[in-house]
């Protein structure tokens, strides 16, 4: 990489849906996760890009090669009374790191956010991943540390609707 590599971000479209799902892929790998298996893979494609996408899509180009991608969705403040724009994921393949691509591609998610309204941007980053946290702070943002993540997952809705939650 160099200088003179031509950064561009844009929404992805339909036909970016496999690129999107191979970046997804490699957040995974990076992540040490699991990989997303074919029914979720259908289901990413379906809710990203199908009749009533459930989520946003940008992605970041260096020379014309997809790069990295961001995916993003409106939650709403009900103290600000204003939408808030939740990244999901932002993600640059590790060779393309350090060349203003991913940069570029948090200013889209801004731009994003300030075109819709919102009164805030949110995300996370996972504890080990100290890079991300300076990148975060060199921008300003805050990490919160009077909140807590909590999550439920799936298997868990059935038992507490049913009432035999642990």
């Amino acid at each position: 990489m160099t200088t003179k590599d031509r950064i561009n971000t844009r929404r992805a479209k339909a036909d970016d849906a496999p690129v999107v799902v191979e970046l997804i892929k490699s957040l995974a790998h990076f992540e040490q996760l699991t990989l997303p298996d074919e029914e979720t893979q259908s289901r990413l494609v379906r809710d990203g890009f199908g009749k009533k996408p459930r989520f946003t899509t940008l992605l970041a180009e260096v020379n014309g090669k997809v790069v990295g991608y961001a995916i993003m969705f409106e939650t709403y403040s009900s103290f600000l009374a204003l939408p808030t724009l939740f990244l999901e994921d932002i993600f640059i393949l590790p060779e393309y790191r350090g060349v203003g691509a991913g940069l570029a591609l948090f200013k889209q998610c801004v731009a994003e956010a300030e075109c819709r309204g919102c009164g805030r941007m949110e995300w996370m980053t996972l504890h080990w991943n100290i890079r991300a946290q300076n990148f975060w702070k060199k921008l300003g943002a805050k990490h919160l540390k009077e909140w807590y993540p909590y999550r439920l997952v799936r298997p868990q809705f059935a038992a507490i609707l049913s009432g035999q939650q642990k």
